[in-house]
């Protein structure tokens, strides 16, 4: 229903021209990076300060108003679409670094900085911030869907370099979590609790992250192999034979033909492993070496070395470009965008499955991952208004999460759940639903915060 008309003119004393009803601004905000869709939210608003998202918080409580939290719109399981109507609260304006501490190797952040500008800001300092997801999110959203990215498998995803977040809760009340401390036992990990939670519990407002010292020496390199199945079995004996991976991804034939006609890139049309190393000189060129022999033993060829600071940023431009490029395959077409995480030893037959799948439905979906981690993903091209294709897709994706579920696997391993796989938490979670309503209940007893995400009804 729309906003109360007292809920909307409190809202408009308090932010004056930082609260919108205009179409265009709703407008923008109804958007999805994928096949998502949801009508307009019924206002927009662009807070300052917690205090400011407090006050706020506390009238859409008090006039039963949903309210969804809004960073750079990238994620790509329609997270921030405003499912019910209400208010999208853009954070994108609080985007401040509050505190650098290098000898803690910490930073304090506002959540609309984007992860891209806390890096800039950290150039000087010989720190950098390690969770790389791709596009340039917003860390509040980084660390409200729990993202991770092309250096996961070295340092970690956001739950592992969030200590401490500031926290709105849906009636107004400002909580901290966690602390500047290396690790503390005391009490629940309230952190761990908001970091993944999808807006539903709260609004993050403050971050203290983890940093991390940047390596003397970067090495990295694409490699072509003669089939998939050689690609995935090359990461599998990689990871289990201890060489530290600061990146290892995996593009197939269809993605390396997508970089070629999108980057100007000259991949030869089969699978790739693009991966990068970290370290003292002597130690990188070790791991170089080491992965080198296991690349070769499964076929590995044509190693093309990044040698400069320019052709690292180059390479890794093309992958983190992926999404962008795959679209371009098929001029027109909106994608279902999937990814599961598995065991490292069921990555290969879990990747093999998925691409049979997509070929026997007669489908376009290159696939992609972070492969390092069990962690892989198909971008499944469909027309918009195409209700066959999309059905198609949705098949697919749904047997890509029943078998990562049916060998100790995850729905999602860094998407998150949003409206796209809020369908498939019961088989994930089972009686462990019951506890999390419980605790959505005692957070947001009206049901306000992020409604329709995250956990079924």
């Amino acid at each position: 229903m729309p906003i109360p008309a007292a809920a909307s003119d409190a809202l408009a004393r308090l932010l004056g021209s930082r609260f919108s009803q205009a179409q265009a601004d709703r407008d923008l905000h109804a958007q999805s990076e994928t096949a998502h869709a949801a009508p307009p939210p019924d206002a927009v608003a662009w807070p300052l300060s917690t205090d400011e998202v407090s006050a706020i918080l506390a009238l859409c409580h008090e006039h039963r108003v949903p309210v969804i939290g809004w960073g750079t719109g990238t994620s790509l399981e329609g997270h921030a679409l405003a499912t019910q109507g209400g208010l999208v609260l853009d954070l994108m304006r609080m985007d401040r670094v509050l505190d650098i501490r290098p000898g803690d190797l910490q930073a304090d952040v506002q959540p609309g900085l984007t992860r891209e500008a806390l890096n800039q800001d950290l150039r000087a300092t010989g720190l950098f911030f390690s969770v790389d997801p791709g596009a340039n999110a917003s860390l509040g959203g980084m660390a409200a869907t729990r993202a991770s990215g092309t250096t996961a498998v070295r340092y970690g995803t956001m739950r592992d370099n969030v200590l401490a977040l500031q926290v709105v809760l849906a009636d107004g009340r400002v909580i901290r979590t966690g602390t500047r401390a290396a690790k503390s036992s005391a009490g629940y990990d309230l952190t761990g609790l908001f970091v993944g939670s999808e807006g539903t519990l709260g609004i993050i407002t403050e971050l203290t992250l983890r940093l991390h010292g940047q390596p003397e020496e970067v090495a990295a390199a694409v490699c072509a192999f003669p089939t998939l199945d050689a690609a995935v079995e090359c990461v599998t004996m990689t990871i289990q034979s201890g060489i530290p991976m600061a990146r290892i991804e995996f593009v197939d034939a269809d993605a390396a033909r997508a970089f070629n006609a999108f980057s100007g890139a000259a991949l030869h049309e089969q699978p790739h492993l693009m991966v990068e190393f970290h370290g003292s000189p002597a130690s990188v060129a070790e791991d170089a070496r080491r992965f080198g022999e296991l690349a070769a033993e499964c076929g590995g060829q044509g190693f093309d070395w990044a040698t400069t600071p320019e052709q690292r940023a180059q390479l890794w431009r093309m992958r983190h470009g992926a999404y962008r490029a795959c679209l371009a395959l098929r001029p027109g077409a909106t994608a279902v965008v999937t990814d599961v995480c598995v065991p490292m030893s069921h990555l290969p037959e879990a990747v093999a499955a998925a691409a049979a799948d997509i070929r026997a439905e007669g489908l376009l979906g290159p696939m992609v991952g972070h492969v390092g981690d069990g962690n892989f993903h198909s971008q499944i091209l469909v027309m918009p208004g195409d209700a066959a294709e999309l059905g198609a897709a949705k098949r697919v994706a749904l047997r890509m999460a029943e078998r990562a579920l049916a060998v100790g696997g995850t729905i999602s391993g860094e998407h998150g759940i949003g409206i796209g796989k809020r369908p498939l938490m019961a088989a994930q979670h089972g009686e462990a639903l019951g506890p999390m309503r419980a605790i959505k209940q005692a957070l947001d007893p009206h049901g306000i915060m992020n409604p329709g995400k995250l956990i079924p009804d």
